[in-house]
C-alpha cells in the first residue's frame, strides 16, 4: 500500500523527484526484505542482527526461595545494523504521521509556507516526544531509579541493562538518525538546514555518549526531563498556529525550560562531580566498560555545560524576539486607535454640517420657500 501520494505526472525513475515522492515505499520494501529473511535459515542468521535486539546476557538470581534468571544486555558493535533498520522503521512512521495527520489538518487550515514547515516540524516531534517521554517515564518507575537517585552511580559501570532500556536507546538513535536524510525527503529550505543540524547533532552525540560510557541511567533521567520539557513548547507552538491569541502555553514552558536547564546541570554535577568521582571503582577498563577517569568526567560535565549554555542562549534569544514582536504590536494598536476616533469625529462633523447647511435642513426649506 503506497504511502505517499503520487503526483498526476509521474517524474523519471530514480530522479530526485522519482525518490521523495516515494522514498516511504522504497524503505517500506527494504525493510520487507530483511523481514522475509527471517523466513529462511539461510539469511535469518543474517536478519536477525537487524531486527533484534542483540548481547543478550542470562544472569542467575537468588531472590526468594527459587533461582529466577535475568535476561540483560549489554552493547558492542552489532547494535549499529540493529539502529539502521529501526532508522528505517522511523522513516515509515514519519511518513505515515505526514500523510494521513499533518497534511490533512493543512489542507483545512491553509497554512503560509512559513507556518507549513514549522506546523510539520512541531506535529513530528510532539509525536515522538510525547512516545518518548511515556516510554522513558515506565521504564524510570519501573527500574525505581527516581526513588533511589543513588542508582545513577552507584555501582558503575552499568554495563548490563534490563531489554526495555537498551531498545529505548537502539530507537532513540534510529529516530535521529532518520532525520539526516528526512532533510532530503521533506525538501527542507536551505536557511533552516544548519539549525536542524545543530540539534539532531546534538541529540546523537549526547546519547551515543552516553550510550558507550555506560552513563545509561543518567542519560535516560535527562531525556526523559528534557522530552517533557520540548513537548510542552511544541504542543504549545501547534495550538498557536490553531489561534494566534492562545500563548498561555509559552509562558508555562519558559519557566518550565528554565527549571529543566537547573535540573539538568544540578543531576550531572551531583552524579559525575560527585557521584563518580567519589566511586570505588575508578580507572580507564576498556573491557570493562570503565571509563571512570578524570578526563572523562570532565570532557562529560563540560559537554553537558556547554549544551545548557547554548540552549539558554536560543532561550534568551527567542523571548527577546517575541517581546519585540509584542511590543511593535501594541505600538501599531495605539496608533490605529486614535486614527479611527478621528475619521469617526471627522464624519460626524460632516453630517452635523450636512444637517445645517444641507438641502434637507429646516434652514435650507425656509429659504426655498421664501
Amino acid at each position: 500500500m503506497g504511502i505517499r501520494k503520487k503526483a498526476n505526472k509521474n517524474p523519471p525513475v530514480l530522479s530526485h523527484e522519482f525518490v521523495i515522492q516515494n522514498h516511504a515505499d522504497i524503505v517500506s520494501c527494504v525493510a520487507m526484505v530483511f523481514l522475509l529473511g527471517l523466513m529462511f535459515e539461510v539469511t535469518s542468521k543474517f536478519a536477525v542482527l537487524f531486527i533484534t535486539v542483540q548481547y543478550n546476557v542470562t544472569i542467575s538470581t537468588n531472590e526468594g526461595p527459587e533461582e529466577t534468571a535475568m535476561n540483560l544486555f549489554h552493547h558492542g558493535i552489532k547494535d549499529l545494523a540493529t539502529i539502521f533498520f529501526y532508522m528505517l522503521v522511523a522513516i515509515i512512521m514519519h511518513a505515515i504521521i505526514q500523510e494521513y495527520v499533518l497534511d490533512k489538518i493543512n489542507r483545512k487550515k491553509h497554512f503560509s509556507k512559513t507556518k507549513h514547515s514549522k506546523f510539520n516540524e512541531s506535529g513530528q516531534l510532539s509525536a515522538f516526544f510525547f512516545f518518548s517521554f511515556g516510554w522513558g517515564a515506565s521504564i524510570l518507575l519501573s527500574e525505581n531509579f527516581l526513588s533511589n537517585p543513588v542508582s545513577l552511580w552507584e555501582e558503575y559501570p552499568h554495563t548490563l541493562m534490563p531489554f526495555q532500556m537498551k531498545f529505548y536507546f537502539i530507537c532513540q538513535l534510529g529516530y535521529w538518525l532518520h532525520a539526516l536524510p528526512e532533510l532530503y525527503f521533506q525538501k527542507t529550505k536551505k536557511e533552516d538546514i544548519p539549525r536542524q543540524l545543530v540539534y539532531i547533532f546534538l541529540y546523537l552525540v549526547h546519547i551515543a555518549g552516553a550510550y558507550i560510557l555506560n552513563l545509561n541511567r543518567l542519560c535516560l533521567v535527562l531525556l526523559v526531563l528534557h522530552y517533557f520539557v520540548e513537548l510542552l513548547f511544541h504542543i504549545s507552538r501547534l495550538v498557536y498556529f490553531s489561534n494566534e491569541h492562545r500563548q498561555m502555553g509559552f509562558t508555562i514552558w519558559a519557566v518550565l525550560f528554565v527549571l529543566g536547564r537547573l535540573l539538568t546541570l544540578s543531576l550531572s554535577v551531583l552524579t559525575v562531580g560527585f557521584g563518580l568521582a567519589t566511586a570505588e571503582n575508578q580507572g580507564f577498563d576498556l573491557a570493562a566498560g570503565n571509563f571512570n577517569i578524570l578526563f572523562v568526567r570532565i570532557t562529560v560535565l563540560a559537554a553537558i555545560c556547554l549544551t545548557q549554555a547554548f540552549m539558554m542562549w536560543k532561550f534568551i534569544n527567542f523571548q527577546l524576539r517575541r517581546w519585540r514582536e509584542h511590543a511593535q504590536a501594541q505600538t501599531l494598536k495605539k496608533k490605529q486607535v486614535p486614527s479611527k476616533s478621528k475619521s469617526k469625529k471627522d464624519k460626524a462633523n460632516g453630517v452635523n454640517g450636512v444637517n445645517s447647511h444641507g438641502a434637507d435642513s429646516p434652514r435650507a426649506r425656509k429659504e426655498k420657500s421664501s
